[in-house]
C-alpha cells in the first residue's frame, strides 16, 4: 500500500500536480490546500490576502477526481471565502481532501475540528479554522487494517513555534485518530503540521508510540523552490510500527507544490 501526503497549494501549479497525481501509484492521497468552488465553471480564481496574492485551481478537487477515476474523494471543507474572478467574487470552500482507491474497502472514517470550527462566512482571521480526516481501511492482499489521519495545522503570523493553541490541536488530533482506530490497526497520522522538528505536537505523538519519518530519516526539509522564506520543514508523517515501513521518500522532484510530496509504501 501505497500513501501520499501533500500540500497541494491550492492548484497553482496544477499544470504539474495533476499528471503526476495520476502517475504516481498511491493507494490512498492526503491532500491539504485543496479548493472547491462548485458556483463557477473558472479553471483559475485568485486568492487575496492583503499583499499575498495567488493564482488557485477554482476546482481542484474535481480536477483531482478527474485524473485519479479509480479512486474514490471526500472533500473536508474548514471554512468558506471568497476567490476572486478580476473583481466578481466567488464563493469557494477551502480544506482538505482525501482520495482511496477503490478497490480498498474503507471500514471507518472521522472528520472533525481540531482548531475552531467551520467558517461559514468568510476565511477568518488568522490563526483559522483547521480540520482533520482519517480513513480505516481493510488491506486484503496483506489481510491487515490501516488507519491514516491527516491535518492541515494552523498558520500563526508570529511563526512555527509552540502555542497553546498548536498543542491543543494536537490533543485534539490524537483523540479523533484514536477514535478511528482499533489496537491492531498500522496507524498513520499526516499532513502538512506548521510546526518545527521537535515541536510539542512532535513530541506528544512520538510520546503516544509514533516515529516520525521526515527528520527520523534525515531528511533536509519539505519545501520546494517555490517557498522562498527561511525555515525547511513543514510536513511530517508519523506511523506507530514502523517496521511495516517498505519505502519512505520526500519527493524533491518534479515540483508540484511549494511543498514536497511525502510517500510512503507498507
Amino acid at each position: 500500500m501505497r500513501v501520499l501526503c501533500l500540500n497541494a497549494w491550492g492548484g497553482t501549479l496544477a499544470g504539474a500536480l495533476l499528471p503526476w497525481l495520476a502517475g504516481c501509484g498511491a493507494d490512498v492521497i492526503c491532500l491539504q490546500e485543496v479548493v472547491h468552488s462548485p458556483a463557477t465553471s473558472n479553471d483559475w480564481l485568485t486568492y487575496r490576502d492583503g499583499d499575498h496574492v495567488l493564482a488557485q485551481r477554482a476546482n481542484l478537487y474535481a480536477d483531482v477526481a478527474r485524473v485519479l477515476p479509480d479512486h474514490a474523494g471526500t472533500f473536508c471543507p474548514a471554512a468558506e471565502g471568497v476567490l476572486w474572478d478580476g473583481d466578481q467574487s466567488v464563493p469557494s470552500q477551502w480544506g482538505l481532501a482525501t482520495f482511496v482507491r477503490r478497490s480498498l474497502p474503507v471500514i471507518g472514517q472521522v472528520h472533525g475540528f481540531v482548531h475552531k470550527d467551520f467558517s461559514p462566512e468568510g476565511y477568518g482571521d488568522h490563526p483559522r479554522a483547521r480540520v482533520a480526516h482519517g480513513v480505516r481501511l481493510y488491506d486484503a492482499a496483506r489481510r491487515r487494517t490501516v488507519s491514516i489521519t491527516q491535518m492541515h495545522g494552523l498558520r500563526d503570523l508570529n511563526g512555527k513555534g509552540n502555542t497553546p493553541d498548536r498543542l491543543r490541536q494536537a490533543q485534539r488530533l490524537m483523540t479523533l485518530a484514536d477514535t478511528l482506530s482499533q489496537p491492531t490497526d498500522i496507524r498513520i497520522i499526516c499532513g502538512d503540521f506548521n510546526t518545527l522538528p521537535g515541536s510539542e505536537t512532535q513530541q506528544l505523538l512520538q510520546a503516544a508510540g509514533f516515529a516520525e519519518l521526515v527528520t527520523g530519516r534525515r531528511h533536509h526539509g519539505t519545501r520546494t523552490s517555490h517557498y522562498t522564506k527561511p525555515g525547511r520543514f513543514a510536513d511530517y508523517m508519523f506511523i506507530d510500527r514502523p517496521q511495516a515501513v517498505l519505502q519512505f521518500n520526500v519527493v524533491t522532484m518534479p515540483e508540484v507544490s511549494d511543498h514536497c510530496p511525502l510517500m510512503l509504501e507498507l
